[in-house]
């Protein structure tokens, strides 16, 4: 068994949004995505423990991170909304995706951005070279802030091969433009339980 991923990719993208509609903002809103293509340790084959893709996780978040956040030249502190998603090739099970997202990929994303208290929100599928994903996103504190529900569509022209797997973080700088449907603004967020 392969102690340690074998990475053939790592892809990053930055996305401007200046204006939204008829109005102009005053300050753009920026995403950015990073996704590390990778190959699958469990191809072809049914593995019950999928631990090691846990600890890859670990090591393989911490880089996206730090990586999407180099992006947008800013301070880990204000980063404002986040999420996750994974892509796994044909030769591989979604469950792979899920133990790439779910047990321990919390721990870089969260310990780069903190404070962050509010659930990741995350996405997966299965898919061949360009399949697009949209990473869905919510603000990093609270989960009831409407106005940071949004989402970034992000495809790797020639991932995930059949025996690969992608892995994907997303983070913003500010929520969606013009928000206007209500709900807890984040001047109003106390933090302490990810929700409000």
């Amino acid at each position: 068994m392969v102690s340690e991923p074998k990475i053939r990719k790592i892809y990053s993208l930055v996305e401007e949004t200046h204006a939204d509609g008829v109005k102009r903002l005053d300050r753009p809103v920026r995403k950015s995505a990073v996704a590390i293509v990778f190959k699958n340790p469990f191809v072809d084959t049914y593995q019950e423990d999928l631990s090691l893709l846990y600890q890859w996780s670990e090591e393989l978040g911490e880089t996206a991170i730090k990586k999407a956040i180099s992006a947008l030249a800013i301070e880990a502190d204000k980063v404002e909304s986040y999420g996750k998603a994974a892509i796994v090739g044909e030769r591989g099970e979604l469950e792979h995706c899920a133990a790439i997202l779910h047990p321990k990929l919390g721990i870089p994303l969260r310990g780069n951005v903190g404070p962050a208290k509010a659930l990741i929100p995350s996405a997966k599928k299965l898919g061949c070279p360009g399949t697009a994903i949209d990473v869905p996103l919510h603000y990093k504190n609270a989960a009831y802030v409407r106005s940071h529900f949004d989402a970034m569509e992000v495809r790797v022209p020639d991932a995930p091969k059949s025996d690969e797997l992608v892995l994907i973080v997303a983070i913003t700088d500010g929520g969606r433009p013009f928000p206007r449907i209500g709900g807890l603004k984040v001047e109003e967020v106390k933090g302490e339980d990810g929700l409000k």
